[in-house]
């Protein structure tokens, strides 16, 4: 068996000990092609972002960067601007020839909440090595918003895979012309391009700046905060936009993405030669994401923007990242979207879940 592991092969991971939980999965915690983690009871307040490194734990580190300690189980706020890692209450216990990735939920990366797991011995975030035996750790960073989270919370998945199964561009192309990928001509280039749409259908509105200066978001509270409060909406009127340094913008892109069945996709890093903008938080997009099947007609990619040193123009149609994607090691039991309460599917540009529909 070669691929990403689907639902029903997490479960089995589960009931096996391979996946150890502090408390009894929830319902909806496994998804098509990944394991929502869950926050522990108390977060530590660091004085920087870190890995363990070599054969460092995370607990050992912990003692050299810790600040102080806060109690989650009644809500706390943790700040915007500064670092923290949390215990997850999931922990791994990998056969030697399976891996892992991680990355934030889309919910989390629309907020521009920065969530990566770290490892004990790991030099690399969100990547767990084949065999891997321990505790997960997310480490929480608030950039635009302040948040109040509690245990249980899920931040952050992760994607488990046996062997290599990244499709390579001649695999893309042979499978865009029998179930198309996105919607017209696919660019395909070390994987698959998509970019930006400043040019909508109606009206001029291509997307939202975080506001600087707002109030805390309880992340259990769906639906229930107005976009105005939190963010500025941004127009264009001739296809293009200025990013500001340091601002974060939420834009969606031009082509409707598809995600087969049979396959999964992560958005690939930010890389400098596209500019000065990042176009990752993000990453997974689980099979049947746009598929039509599952009522997915039409999806579009959410991009969540930072710009960084440089002010930048950003134009309609340019491409601002790729999509890379890898065979499942068997067809999930559950698509994304269909019957599990999917947030995005179908989407066009939208918010995170926490804010009511504009």
């Amino acid at each position: 068996m070669t691929g990403v592991l689907p639902s029903q092969t997490i479960e089995t991971m589960l009931s096996s000990g391979q996946i150890k939980t502090d408390q009894p999965p929830l319902p909806g915690q496994v998804q098509p092609a990944s394991l929502d983690l869950r926050l522990g009871t108390v977060a530590y307040r660091v004085r920087a972002s870190f890995l363990a490194g070599g054969d460092r734990t995370v607990a050992d580190r912990l003692q050299e960067f810790e600040m102080h300690q806060i109690d989650l189980t009644d809500g706390a706020v943790l700040e915007k601007g500064c670092v923290y890692v949390v215990p997850l209450m999931e922990s791994l216990d990998l056969p030697g020839d399976i891996q892992a990735v991680a990355n934030a939920k889309s919910s989390t990366g629309r907020l521009d909440l920065l969530t990566r797991t770290i490892t004990d011995g790991g030099t690399e975030f969100d990547r767990v090595q084949p065999g891997y035996s321990g505790p997960l750790y997310a480490e929480i960073c608030p950039r635009s918003f302040s948040v109040l989270v509690r245990p249980g919370m899920r931040l952050n998945q992760i994607r488990f895979r046996q062997g290599q199964s990244a499709l390579t561009d001649q695999d893309l192309r042979v499978l865009h012309d029998r179930s198309p990928l996105v919607d017209g001509e696919a660019v395909i280039d070390d994987g698959l391009g998509f970019s930006v749409d400043l040019r909508p259908a109606s009206g001029d509105l291509v997307g939202y700046r975080a506001k600087p200066h707002t109030g805390v978001i309880d992340l259990d509270n769906i639906g229930h905060y107005d976009p105005a409060e939190y963010w500025e909406e941004v127009r264009s009127s001739d296809g293009k936009i200025i990013l500001d340094p340091g601002a974060f913008y939420i834009l969606v892109s031009r082509e409707a993405v598809h995600i087969p069945p049979a396959y999964a996709a992560e958005m690939a890093p930010y890389l400098a030669m596209v500019g000065e903008f990042r176009v990752h938080y993000a990453g997974f997009f689980d099979p049947g994401f746009g598929h039509d099947a599952a009522g997915g007609a039409g999806s579009r990619g959410v991009l969540e923007v930072r710009c960084h040193e440089a002010p930048f123009v950003l134009e309609h149609g340019q491409v601002v990242g790729r999509l890379v994607y890898e065979r499942m090691a068997d067809v999930p039991e559950q698509l994304y979207g269909s019957g599990i309460a999917s947030n995005y599917q179908g989407q066009g540009l939208k918010l995170s879940k926490h804010f009511k529909a504009v």
